[in-house]
């Protein structure tokens, strides 16, 4: 049943990205970037961490699972580090994600060759 769950809230969150790629002017780049940051609010407002629970990786793996990341990062580091947590809590959180995006990336692009346009 978590892998129905985890489908639906996944498949869920891309439908509202395609219809807003599709019915909208938004360019990809501001529909990521609102993603994140309806990651970030609905994380501060205690309402992603209920749909991390029920979906899992249907919530974490999608951008929106991105900003949640952030979010909780700093969360923590705050109550750890006081007002530093702010700036360093959602580097640390997301450093290992973004290391792997870069190192991944770049060997595919020395496995195909990708021809610049």
């Amino acid at each position: 049943m978590q892998y129905v769950a985890a489908f639906a809230v996944g498949g869920l969150i891309c439908v509202i990205g395609q219809i807003l790629i599709d019915k909208t002017s938004l360019t990809p780049a501001r529909i990521l970037t609102g993603f994140v940051v309806a990651g970030v609010l609905l994380t501060a407002a205690g309402l992603y961490k209920p749909l991390v629970d029920f979906a899992g990786a249907g919530a974490t793996v999608p951008i929106s699972g991105f900003g949640y990341l952030m979010a909780e990062g700093v969360k923590k580091a705050v109550d750890t580090d006081g007002v530093l947590g702010i700036i360093s809590g959602g580097l640390e959180s997301c450093a290992a994600g973004v290391a792997a995006a870069i190192i991944f990336s770049f060997i595919a692009a020395m496995i195909s060759r990708p021809d610049g346009k």
